[in-house]
């Protein structure tokens, strides 16, 4: 948000997705609003993006469904237009629109479930990670991305952790590899904190956090990543990198493959009070 006499040419703010056919009617819906209020009142664009505090170019690309704008440019457009919250009132649906499509469908899957088991075996999984450790891991992903989709994948990845929030509490357990506790990602002070971070949610009453040393003989996690979800009605979704493709399963039969396969893991994995000991000396060892 800019200070007050400044006027920001542009924002860092994030492109529509061209794939995202339900952001982008929201975001073009969203701009035409913008652009036939400003249009009600009289005032030019130039006008319009100095009494908001942004430039004119961006206000050209708002009203034209180019870019998403922010919460606080809606808030201020809509103290001067007088849209009575009208303009306002749309934070939530752009909100939304602000996340990638696939990371948007994962995060109304989870604020649904009722259970989730997890199993990660190449990084800590995202719904435990810190925002250090995030922009750490997204920081030397090749091809590099921009600091406009680095902020854009943080932020929905931050926006998903409010799962842990929800009342009532869903069931959350998660099984990591040592491996995956080990790596220093972001150096060790950054280390640390992510290991903080696993001591703190391990904490809460509804969230299990159990790891499975390296050194364990017998492993029914070889196939990769499993994610089980389940819902109040007594349905359920799952995937794993080792089954069906990598693709998301309901059918009953490949359902029981992977509760099976998590299963197995749990039980292989040290208990959550032996994988808290264990982290916390991961810690005094550093």
């Amino acid at each position: 948000m800019p200070v007050d006499g400044e006027v920001q040419a542009d924002e860092p703010g994030w492109e529509v997705d061209p794939d995202d056919e339900w952001g982008v009617a929201v975001v073009a819906t969203v701009g035409r609003q913008l652009k036939l209020r400003r249009e009600a009142v009289g005032m030019r664009a130039a006008e319009f993006g100095a009494a908001v505090g942004y430039g004119e170019d961006l206000v050209y690309k708002v009203e034209g469904g180019k870019r998403i704008p922010r919460p606080e440019y809606l808030e201020k457009a809509d103290e001067v237009l007088g849209a009575g919250g009208l303009l306002a009132a749309m934070k939530e649906d752009v909100a939304k629109v602000r996340y990638p499509k696939k990371v948007r469908e994962l995060a109304k899957l989870e604020a649904g479930a009722v259970e989730i088991g997890l199993y990660s075996n190449h990084n800590i999984h995202g719904l435990l990670q810190t925002e250090e450790h995030m922009r750490a891991l997204f920081d030397v992903w090749l091809p590099a991305y921009t600091e406009e989709e680095t902020e854009r994948m943080v932020a929905a990845r931050l926006a998903r952790r409010s799962v842990f929030e929800r009342s009532p509490a869903p069931t959350l357990s998660f099984v990591q590899e040592e491996a995956t506790l080990r790596r220093p990602v972001g150096g060790t002070m950054a280390w640390r904190r992510q290991l903080e971070r696993l001591l703190e949610l391990g904490k809460l009453r509804n969230v299990s956090i159990q790891v499975m040393p390296t050194d364990s003989e017998d492993h029914f996690g070889t196939g990769g990543l499993i994610e089980v979800l389940k819902f109040a009605d007594g349905s359920a979704v799952g995937r794993s990198d080792g089954a069906f493709n990598g693709r998301p399963v309901t059918d009953p039969k490949q359902l029981r493959i992977l509760e099976l396969r998590y299963g197995m893991i749990r039980a292989q994995a040290l208990t959550p009070r032996e994988s808290r000991a264990f982290i916390e000396q991961m810690l005094g060892e550093s």
